[in-house]
Formats: structure tokens, C-alpha cells, sequence
């Protein structure tokens, strides 16, 4: 970790060459010849009560079409574990994709104390073909189906979301301790058929986590994510003791009043939208996770960022 020293600090540097979507390509590829045999299997199968006997191949994903518009297909984020109240409302998705081929994603941020501000949140493009390769990727590993994958002897760790959105529905999926790494507990009291489940979605996790920088030009980072409304969290304000570098001067607070409905333990939410977004961010862009917000009042708070994604329109919407 690097401090912070005269507004100066060194940006952790964009990840690798953009890896291969080995899992999506492989069972999209599969996809047409999967729902051919399905649909010859099922023509063939008996048929009792009025009911079509619908056959079950492993390793064989039917696809499944996409939603209309513009609406979320896909999303991957933490919930839970023990974190701050700020992080437990505020903590952005690993990458959310839509239909209409937007990718949105939180990206690297510099190493330096304190931290900036402003989240990274990046943006990519992707074609309807991959938005659909990324369910059948989807389905593959096992993001509908609900067979018991275990918990690992880790503690406080956060669960992992995973969301699936098609024209058959909703599916949501959470796995405790999914990405705790392969150290002491991480797969105590696990069985061999748990550890395979996890297995699968892990490195669907792994691929959607890349996904963003094989969407990107080569050796370019996806471009920011400008959203039309932000929520801040604030808390108050407290004098600092015993470091130097949270001791700042405040700044005025450019959007509506804090602190805003309640949503966690001394945390409030506000949502500024429209021009007052494009101040907040433009604020906030200066400043750190340190620095003390100024109200009209007197009274001052820190405050977290939390840019809205399409679909979200308040602070009801963060909620765990």
C-alpha cells in the first residue's frame, strides 16, 4: 500500500493481454446441436397425464433466449461477510451485463491511503451473441440449479450472488466462501461432488470477472461508467486521532441535504440525479475517503459513492 503524498500516488496497472472465454465459447458452440438433440429426443418421448417427458443429457445446456430490451441478464457480486455498513450498502457488483450488450464492472483502483473517492466503474460492449454465450456459460456451470454445495469452514467470509435473468425467468444462486482461495478450511467439510460445483462456478466467476478487458480494445482499459444518478452514504464526521492524513480541510457538500434516509447503523442515503450527479461526481473526484463533506449546516460527514446501475433508482435498491 502506498501513501498518499502531495495528491500524488501510482495507479495499479491495468490487468493482463484478455484472456480466452474458453467456457463460453465451448458451450456456445454446442448450444445449436444441444437443442437439436433435445428437441428430437422430445418428440420421441412418451407422453402421459397431458405431460411432455423432457430428457436430461449431462453436459448438455439447451440455450435459453434473452430478455427484451435493455434489462439486466446477468450479474455477479458479494453479499455479507463482516464489513462495514458503508460496504455492506454501498459495495458495487463484480459485473453486471445487460441486454443490449452493455458490461459494467467495478475496475482496478490505485493502492494509496486514503483511497480515492470516486469508485472506478467501467463500461464495455458486447454483441447479443455474447451476451447470450455468457448464459449458456451461465447455465453450464450451474447458475440455475439448486443442489447443496456445501460450507466451508471459513468465517466471516461473504457469499457470492450470482443472477440469472432469461425469457424463463429469474434465477439466483449464492455460495458461501466461494472465492476464499485454496488455504486452510476452504474445502473442510466439503464433498468431492461440492468441491466440483464449486469448482464450475468459480471460474465462471473467474471468466465474467476478465470479461470486461476482452471486450476492450487490445491493451486498453474499458471506458468509465457515467451514470445519471449516485447515492452517497454519510456518516458523521469524526475529529481524527493519530494520522495526520485524515486531518483535511472540508469541503461543500454539492448535493442534496445530509444525511438522508436511514440505512444502516449512523448511515444515511441520499440520491443526487441530473445535474446534481454531475456535481457530486465532479466533487468527489477531488477528494478521498477521508476527506469531510461540509453541509449547509455546519455539520460534516464522511460520505461513500455509490453510482446507480440501469435499473437502480434509489437508495432502496442497495439493500443486501
Amino acid at each position: 500500500m502506498t501513501r498518499r503524498t502531495d495528491g500524488d500516488a501510482t495507479p495499479v496497472e491495468p490487468r493482463g493481454p484478455p484472456p480466452r472465454l474458453s467456457r463460453m465459447t465451448r458451450h456456445s458452440a454446442a448450444a445449436p446441436a444441444t437443442v437439436a438433440l433435445v428437441l428430437l429426443l422430445s418428440g420421441c418421448a412418451e407422453r402421459s397425464a397431458g405431460e411432455a417427458a423432457i430428457p436430461t443429457l449431462d453436459g448438455m445446456v439447451p440455450t435459453v433466449g434473452l430478455p427484451d430490451g435493455d434489462a439486466l441478464v446477468l450479474q455477479v457480486e458479494h453479499v455479507g461477510g463482516f464489513v462495514t455498513p458503508e460496504t455492506t450498502v454501498g459495495r458495487l457488483p463484480l459485473v453486471s451485463v445487460y441486454a443490449d450488450g452493455r458490461v459494467i464492472s467495478e475496475g482496478p483502483v490505485a493502492a494509496i491511503y486514503p483511497a480515492s473517492a470516486w469508485p472506478n466503474v467501467q463500461v464495455a460492449q458486447a454483441d447479443r451473441a455474447t451476451v447470450q454465450e455468457l448464459v449458456d456459460a451461465a447455465l453450464a456451470a450451474g447458475v440455475a440449479e439448486t443442489d447443496d454445495l456445501g460450507s466451508p469452514g471459513i468465517a466471516d467470509a461473504p457469499s457470492t450472488r450470482f443472477t440469472l435473468v432469461t425469457a424463463a425467468g429469474t434465477t439466483v444462486r449464492e455460495v458461501y466462501a466461494l472465492v476464499e482461495g485454496e488455504g486452510e478450511g476452504a474445502t473442510s467439510g466439503l464433498t468431492e461432488e461440492q468441491q466440483a460445483g464449486r469448482g464450475e462456478l468459480l471460474e465462471l466467476y473467474t471468466e465474467l470477472g476478465d470479461l470486461p478487458y476482452s471486450l476492450a480494445p487490445q491493451g486498453e482499459a474499458p471506458a468509465s461508467y457515467e451514470p445519471t444518478a449516485v447515492a452517497a452514504l454519510a456518516r458523521p464526521w469524526v475529529a481524527p486521532e493519530n494520522d495526520p492524513l485524515a486531518d483535511q480541510p472540508a469541503l461543500a457538500w454539492p448535493g442534496p441535504a445530509l444525511p438522508g434516509e436511514p440505512v444502516g447503523p449512523d448511515l444515511g442515503c441520499v440520491v443526487a440525479a441530473a445535474e446534481q450527479a454531475t456535481a457530486v461526481r465532479a466533487a468527489a473526484s477531488r477528494a478521498n475517503a477521508l476527506t469531510p463533506w461540509a453541509g449547509a449546516d455546519g455539520a460534516r460527514w464522511y460520505v461513500t459513492f455509490r453510482p446507480l446501475l440501469p435499473g437502480e433508482t434509489g437508495c432502496a435498491d442497495l439493500a443486501d
